[in-house]
């Protein structure tokens, strides 16, 4: 027979195993407890809920249900069918349109757009910051007015400025220098198309990180500068990397998200140029054309899905290194 002595009880008289059990009493208390909390928090709750409910119904839900739809074969009128990862296996396999110009086009507009329209934020936030305040909101005006405008502006300006025809503003101009002979197509040229967007995507993108980097500037502690000159710093470049951006790291991080979020969502752009959902030969073709194709020509909403949550996580995978880079230190 077994003699070993049994375990002791901690102090509380309750075991491990009764811990973890629902109908344990330190369960209860726990539970009686939070929902205590929240009882004494009831109108900071009330006050979340709106948000919240909307955070549930239209981001939450929807993730869950394309996650769940990339794994299926749907055509948005039949039952889904399970098929596992084929969807992605034929993305990486199959799909020679998103392997030849899809990913190469988003991975070129990523690149350019995201880090070039950052940096202009940040440089057009720091000129503007340096003005005297009476001007300062006129030229603020004037450079987030396009990213408010940016649906009109597009149709009104850009389209009428690369017009085919020997009236559009481009042509007329490079024909008057003599630089070309005849109008040229820029919006149905695979090999401008792309430049034309990243142009347009670049004088968009003055919008809310631009505000929240001209904000945080304003939140700098002139203290510093003082000190900084104290310390042997000597020019205005120093002092920017040394003062300036580590104290407005929020920002900086906020303006980030905004950066990646707005570049890889901005497939519209294309369509709004040319008038066409796919266009020319691919040349302006980015991953939310492509699942713009696939859910709303062909209805293949599983592989749209599939492509969706491939979207998500390269969004994602961003964000995470924007957070690395942009995070605030305990020690800071």
């Amino acid at each position: 027979m077994n003699t070993a002595p049994l375990a002791p009880l901690p102090q509380d008289g309750v075991s491990e195993m009764d811990r973890v059990k629902p109908t344990s009493p330190r369960y209860n208390q726990r539970i009686r407890q939070f929902a205590k909390e929240c009882w004494q928090s009831r109108m900071s709750y009330l006050f979340l809920a709106p948000f919240m409910l909307c955070f549930l119904c239209f981001i939450l839900i929807p993730v869950f249900i394309a996650a769940f739809l990339s794994f299926t074969s749907f055509n948005g009128i039949e039952f889904p069918r399970f098929i596992g990862f084929n969807n992605f296996i034929n993305l990486l396999t199959q799909d020679t349109t998103f392997m030849k110009y899809t990913l190469p086009n988003t991975l070129k507009f990523a690149v350019i757009v995201g880090p070039g329209g950052y940096i202009l934020s940040f440089l057009f936030a720091w000129l503007i910051h340096q003005l005297p305040s009476r001007i300062r909101d006129v030229f603020t005006l004037a450079l987030y007015a396009p990213s408010m405008v940016g649906g009109v502006a597009l149709s009104v300006i850009w389209i009428a400025t690369f017009s085919g025809d020997q009236v559009g503003y481009l042509n007329n101009f490079l024909m008057k220098i003599g630089f070309i002979d005849t109008p040229h197509l820029w919006l149905q040229d695979p090999k401008y198309l792309m430049w034309v967007m990243i142009i347009v995507s670049l004088w968009t993108s003055m919008g809310v990180g631009f505000l929240a980097m001209l904000g945080g500037l304003q939140t700098v502690n002139t203290e510093l500068y003082e000190a900084g000159r104290i310390d042997g710093i000597k020019s205005s470049l120093q002092e920017v990397y040394y003062i300036t951006i580590p104290s407005m790291k929020p920002q900086m991080l906020f303006s980030a998200v905004m950066a990646i979020v707005g570049t890889l969502k901005a497939g519209a752009i294309s369509t709004q140029l040319t008038g066409q959902t796919i266009t020319p030969q691919y040349g302006g073709h980015l991953i939310t054309n492509h699942i713009d194709d696939y859910a709303f020509l062909r209805y293949e909403w599983g592989y749209a899905s599939a492509l969706s949550v491939v979207l998500l996580i390269l969004s994602y995978g961003l964000m995470k290194l924007s957070y690395a880079l942009f995070r605030t230190k305990e020690d800071e």
